[in-house]
This record gives structure tokens, sequence and C-alpha cells, in this order.
């Protein structure tokens, strides 16, 4: 069946099988993100669901990868979610994952013997936007689930063996918060110990509420410098035992990847010769520096 766009998911995911269970999102609050605006939340019918895994299973029977789309699949509950997690199990013998986008209090809803039910069924990783370790900072974006449910998410995910993968945006608080940005996210990461770790740079998006505060002078964007150094000082600050981290998203000024601790030394000269102009920025992004 057709799919209803715009799709977005995130670039480890470009080779699995895209399965819309919802469209938009549940929440479509944050003043930053243009996403879902023209995109109304809606729960597809199982039968519209099973439809597509059908359709999937005739022409690639060996797929191993899944990703539940859209914004927040984990808003169904188990009742409607676990119906779809068997059709994919039995549909794919090959499956070795599902994976799905989250909203903190999607997770901590769930009792833990509901959230280790998904994980029997395959469900083993999901993306959650944590942006900012910082409640105040947050709460300016309208952001629905709290730091601490985001926090609670990871670990009880974790302890039924469903890994993380949690999002910062670099610059999120502007020029104002920026120090705040940086120390209450070190506090939540080292709380969170998640499995993988991204970077993202804050891009305003027309038409979006943070776009209309900055046209208002309201916030105020870091430039290159700035948001390089924020990410420095994160890094810095990160005691993470077993994390794999990319900061190689479009928006990001300078390339990185590594794994925590182990390549903690070797990320912060990156960044530090970036700053230094002793390595290649993104060109589009020089202007800043």
């Amino acid at each position: 069946m057709p799919m209803i766009g715009p799709v977005i998911r995130p670039p480890s995911e470009a080779n699995s099988f895209l399965l819309q269970v919802t469209t938009g999102c549940s929440a479509n609050t944050c003043t930053f993100c243009g996403a879902y605006k023209d995109k109304p939340f809606k729960i597809k019918k199982f039968q519209e669901v099973a439809a597509d895994i059908e359709e999937e299973k005739r022409f690639n029977p060996d797929t191993r990868k899944v990703f539940l789309l859209d914004g927040n699949a984990l808003v169904l509950q188990n009742e409607k979610l676990i119906p779809i997690l068997q059709k994919l199990n039995e549909s794919f013998p090959k499956l070795t994952r599902i994976s799905t986008y989250a909203n903190g209090d999607d997770i901590t809803r769930r009792s833990n013997p509901e959230l280790q039910a998904l994980s029997n069924l395959k469900l083993k990783l999901i993306y959650i936007g944590l942006e900012s370790g910082s409640q105040t900072i947050l709460d300016r974006c309208n952001k629905k689930p709290t730091v601490e449910q985001m926090i609670q998410a990871i670990r009880s995910t974790d302890s039924v063996g469903i890994k993380s993968s949690v999002m910062v945006i670099l610059g999120l608080g502007g020029k104002t918060l920026s120090s705040l940005h940086v120390k209450e996210t070190i506090t939540a990461l080292n709380k969170m110990q998640p499995r993988f770790l991204s970077f993202l740079t804050l891009m305003l998006i027309p038409d979006t509420d943070l776009y209309l505060q900055e046209r208002q002078g309201h916030f105020q964007e870091l430039d290159a410098r700035e948001l390089l150094k924020e990410a420095h000082d994160i890094l810095a600050g990160l005691e993470l035992t077993q994390t794999i981290f990319r900061s190689n998203h479009a928006s990001n000024y300078l390339p990185l990847a590594g794994r925590l601790p182990h390549d903690k030394s070797m990320l912060l000269s990156q960044i530090q010769a970036g700053l230094q102009g002793k390595i290649h920025l993104r060109p589009e992004f020089l202007r800043g520096l």
C-alpha cells in the first residue's frame, strides 16, 4: 500500500524495511521540529499494516531489519503493537532486529514485563531524542517528555535487552542557555549510558515556532565556533562506558565517529583541530567561523 509521506528515518536504517504503523507524531509540539507539521497523527489499521508486510514478504522474503514509522510507533499500546511484531516475525524468518523512534513517556508508561514482551519479539533498538539534558530548554521548546522520563526510559529498555540511540541537538539553548545546555546534557547522558549517541546541529526550519522566535529576536543562534565548542565541551564531560558515538549528520560542521571512552581523546583533538582551521570543515558552514 502507498506510504503516506514525507518519511523520516535515521541514516542507519537506510537498508531496513520501512513499515508505517502510524502517520505523523502524537506530540508534534516541539518548537524546533517541522517534520510532521502538515501530517496529522493517525494510527493505521492492522489490516493496512499487515498488507504492507505481505507485500514486502513477496519482494524481499529475506528481510533482516525493520524500522517502524512514523514519529513514535510506541504510542501504540502492546495489545495493538504485539500483533504487528508477531506478523513481522512470522513473515521474515531471517529477521534480526526491529527498531523505531520513541518518546520517553511511551516507554515509562509500560511495565517491565510489557517491555520484555516487545524485546522478545525482536524490538531491539529505539531512537530517542533527548535534544537537551536541560528541562528548562525542553520546556521552552514545548517538548512533552521530561528529562527524567527519558533517563528512566533508557534504563528500563536497557534492562530488557533493548538498546538505545540517543540524539542531542547542538545549539538548542541558543546563546543565552548554551552553558546550561552543555552542563545538564552531560549529566543526563552520564545517567543514561546509551549504547549509541549522536549529535545533530540545530537547523531553523521555516514556519516553525523557533524559526519565528529567531526572526523576532527572541532566540539567538550559535555560530560555527560556538557549536563546535558545545560539541567539544559535552564530549569532554562524558563518562560513558560503552557507547558508539556519531556526529556525521548532514547538519554537522565536522563529521566525527568513534567509541567512548576509547576514542574520547581523539575526538576532542579532531574538534580542536577544526576550531583551529587545521582540518577540513564542510564548506556551507565555514561562514560562521
